[in-house]
């Protein structure tokens, strides 16, 4: 049974019979009419629902083309809808990859991606770890709205055979695109629930080849497991294989559905320790075995494109690389400072590169803010649809930026910084606020203790160096203020957000082991 609430972090919540509503009506009958119909009254609390309730695909709108310049829309070249690929890579850093300042790691595949699209050099993720980052990325929405800041036990991540996961009332990009008559398949890692509830075929996903989570979590009860949908087919998983396995699978499904329009969510294991490179990669690049996984990791995007380009829908493919949090290794994230786990640039800002030829300006780059809270709308205009209606999205539409608007500004007043339950940091343009804190939350361990307040103007200092507080009181209080609004409808600490919703809750965890039927 599926709980709509998280006892651990949030109080109760009543729905109202007339009003309440579940994704089955949203998809069936569409966002806006069943907004109409009374979803406002919903107050963002979702009655539960079994996910296989979900409808059938809708069919897909018509097509046409916009002339050069324009923001992307649903119409690319040949009158189709476009393909969309999302490769998320894990733990890696700003400097990890050419485009992005890296000598050490050889990725000519990536490269000529950046040569042929557009560099997100101001791109955030959420959260400096892995569940809550990819909460965001999946809904739009940060990961204390959803509920998916924290575990079961108020820690930062979710571990095996939990009990909480992302809600299935929850709408992610492959509910949206689903509906929208695209195929859809998830490779890799997913780390929102490890229970059937939870994973992706139940999270608006045809199909689902890979682990449930971190590559770091075999346990002696629960080895790690290799899932084909809600499956384990071994246990434990050889590491060296996935990425060439998950590649593989990639191209399968790309050629599969070379005819209609498909979402690809790749999730590699790389390059989270421990380090486990295939057997072709191992001992090739300069940077040992975190270097030869990276390398090997431009080996598969290279083999994405041949696939595209073989099939004649490369131009129809929208194709974008980033990761879930900055890198843990030293060097990784530079010049930011900080790393995994943390608030500070390393922790949050990564590299970003997305490609569609004839869409995307070929070698252009863009400093404004945008995030992965800004998939899924972008992702939906292009469609032909919106996000949901019925309850609070963070992230907004990014197209006019992706399509090099002359004069495109980041759609966001502010961007959140929280580790975990706690709002640390806000970024406004250029000024990034840390609040002050009487004690300032690690991931893992101790707190560091009281912090003061500072202001950075990383325009200037990318570094985070020089506190500019002092000479900027106006831009203090403006952030202060944007700050405050952020604790009223998100939350901070034990304070609850007007805004939150309810994440998915198990009585019963459900471990993956093999050998066990769904």
């Amino acid at each position: 049974m599926i709980h709509p609430q998280d006892p651990m972090t949030l109080p109760p919540a009543q729905d109202d019979p007339k009003t309440s509503v579940n994704r089955r009506d949203l998809l069936t009958h569409g966002l806006r009419g069943a907004c109409l119909a009374g979803l406002a009254g919903l107050g963002g609390v979702l009655a539960a629902r079994s996910a296989a309730e979900k409808p059938d695909p809708a069919p897909r709108a018509p097509a046409g083309s916009p002339g050069p310049g324009k923001p992307p829309t649903s119409e690319p070249a040949g009158g189709k809808l476009p393909s969309i690929v999302v490769v998320l890579v894990d733990d890696l850093g700003y400097a990890d990859l050419g485009p992005f300042g890296s000598t050490k790691h050889r990725t000519p595949a990536i490269d000529q991606m950046a040569r042929e699209g557009m560099r997100l050099t101001d791109f955030y993720s959420t959260s400096s770890v892995c569940t809550p980052s990819r909460s965001s990325l999946m809904t739009g929405c940060y990961p204390r709205r959803v509920n998916m800041h924290v575990d079961e036990k108020n820690l930062c991540v979710l571990f095996p055979a939990s009990r909480k996961g992302l809600h299935p009332d929850e709408i992610t990009i492959a509910d949206l695109l689903k509906a929208k008559g695209y195929a859809t398949a998830c490779f890799g890692k997913w780390h929102l629930g490890d229970h059937p509830d939870f994973l992706p075929t139940r999270q608006g996903f045809d199909e689902y080849f890979g682990i449930p989570y971190s590559n770091d979590m075999h346990r002696r009860e629960v080895p790690l497991p290799l899932l084909r949908n809600a499956t384990v087919i071994e246990a434990p998983v050889r590491q060296d294989t996935l990425t060439a396995r998950y590649t593989r699978e990639a191209v399968r499904f790309i050629k599969a559905n070379r005819d209609r329009p498909f979402f690809v969510y790749f999730s590699h294991a790389a390059v989270h320790v421990p380090l486990f490179p295939g057997a072709d990669f191992k001992g090739k690049s300069q940077d040992g075995a975190y270097g030869d996984w990276v390398e090997e990791l431009d080996w598969s995007m290279g083999e994405l494109f041949k696939t595209l380009q073989a099939e004649g829908i490369d131009r129809d493919t929208l194709v974008l690389l980033t990761s879930d949090n900055g890198s843990q290794k030293p060097g990784s994230n530079a010049p930011l400072r900080g790393d995994k786990g943390r608030t500070d640039e390393g922790g949050m800002r990564v590299p970003c590169v997305a490609r569609w030829p004839g869409r995307i300006p070929a070698g252009s780059s863009s400093a404004e803010i945008t995030s992965t809270l800004d998939l899924l709308p972008t992702f939906a205009k292009l469609a032909g649809t919106s996000p949901p209606t019925d309850r609070i999205i963070d992230g907004r539409d990014i197209g006019p930026i992706l399509s090099g608007q002359p004069g495109a500004k980041s759609p966001h007043e502010a961007f959140y910084y929280y580790q975990m339950d706690q709002l640390q940091a806000v970024r406004s343009g250029p000024w990034k606020l840390f609040v002050p804190m009487e004690a300032k939350k690690r991931n893992w361990g101790k707190p560091e203790g009281k912090t003061e307040l500072k202001l950075f103007n990383l325009a200037e200092d990318i570094h985070e160096d020089r506190n500019v507080a002092d000479a900027h009181p106006e831009v203090v209080k403006r952030l202060l203020a944007l700050a405050e609004k952020a604790r009223e409808d998100l939350g901070d600490m034990d304070r609850t957000g007007k805004g939150q919703r309810p994440a998915g809750w198990v009585d019963k965890p459900a471990p993956r082991l093999l050998g066990r039927p769904e």
